[in-house]
């Protein structure tokens, strides 16, 4: 097989193009992750009556800046007993599984780094591969706060998957594709939020479940487990989980609001109209990431048997009941 000198320079462009949306997402991401705890600490900390991080930089705006350093020069201790290779490289699975998400998220028309026919499912399958991260990370720290934690979140993520999974079924029969692009085309004239409710309800609560934030945060449980699968972990290996994490809400924020929210949709009258699309998306995102910081405000833990019961015997049969309905609209309205 020979390559003309046109389609080898096509080749380069194409790389080139694609390692550069791949760095500039990426450190976006970074960004986000970095100032998103900052908004964290602010908004729960007005919530509670106080004022939040203000020592570094104004208002603290330099503190995501100060931890980020002090993780990065912390000693990085490691149990004796622990199986040190497993305990390596089990955060490094968890923030590569979050980072890989990001290819499928379209920011604004054609913008992706991989316009791929299953998207819905690559991202549930990568949500997958993460909870290994911490399965792995509590079985490798030979602790049984850390271990708990890790069975925990095995046990978890099997029932909230599935839930979560069912919920997008809805979506995905209504846009007729599991391209997320698709999928944003499909609600230029409505939202899904309307004609699915109930899966944008369980879809949330699952997602909330998922990423193991406050009132579903059982695998960490500071007040059982010392903080869960992550107690014997220090440094910057610890950072790779915190950064995991609030990775892993922005990518499950963008996921509900391209199915549910019209992703990059907006008004299209008067000013509005020219908005550029990527901010209506954003807007949307944080707007997801402000209610994860009021539910964390608001909401007391959950005990585990109480999570397993939502998820096993409420959840599920909703998700299964919603996708029959849509079916049977979808024939019926043909």
């Amino acid at each position: 097989m020979t390559f003309s000198g046109t389609e080898i320079e096509m080749d380069i462009t194409t790389i080139i193009w694609t390692l550069f949306k791949t760095v500039a997402a990426v450190s976006v991401l970074m960004l986000h992750v970095a100032y998103v705890v900052y908004f964290e600490r602010k908004v729960i900390g007005h919530m509670q009556a106080r004022l939040g991080p203000m020592r570094v930089g104004w208002h603290g705006l330099l503190q995501p800046i100060a931890d980020g350093l002090k993780l990065f020069f912390k000693e990085d201790i490691i149990p004796s007993q622990a199986d040190k290779p497993i305990f390596y490289i089990a955060p490094i699975i968890g923030m590569i599984a979050v980072l890989s998400s990001l290819a499928v998220i379209p920011l604004w028309e054609g913008f992706s780094i991989a316009n791929l026919n299953i998207g819905i499912l690559y991202i549930l399958a990568l949500s997958s591969v993460g909870a290994y991260s911490i399965i792995l990370a509590g079985w490798a720290s030979n602790s049984k706060y850390s271990f708990l934690g890790g069975l925990r979140s095995s046990a978890q993520v099997i029932s909230y998957e599935i839930s979560m999974g069912l919920s997008l079924v809805g979506v995905m029969m209504l846009a007729g594709s599991a391209n997320l692009s698709d999928i944003v085309r499909a609600q230029s004239g409505h939202w899904f939020l309307w004609s699915q409710p109930v899966a944008c309800l369980i879809f949330v609560l699952s997602a909330i479940a998922e990423t193991n934030r406050a009132p579903f945060d059982l695998p960490e449980a500071e007040s059982e487990l010392v903080a869960g699968y992550f107690t014997e972990y220090s440094g910057m290996r610890f950072g790779l989980f915190f950064m995991a994490e609030y990775a892993g809400m922005f990518i499950m924020s963008a996921l509900g609001s391209i199915c549910f929210l019209g992703g990059w949709n907006g008004p299209d009258f008067g000013i509005f109209a020219n908005v550029p699309k990527v901010i209506w998306l954003l807007l949307k995102v944080y707007g997801c990431i402000f209610f994860y910081f009021w539910i964390r405000a608001t909401l007391p833990r959950y005990r585990y048997d109480q999570l397993m019961n939502l998820g096993w015997k409420l959840f599920i049969p909703l998700a299964l009941a919603n996708v029959v309905v849509t079916g049977l609209i979808k024939i019926l309205w043909k």
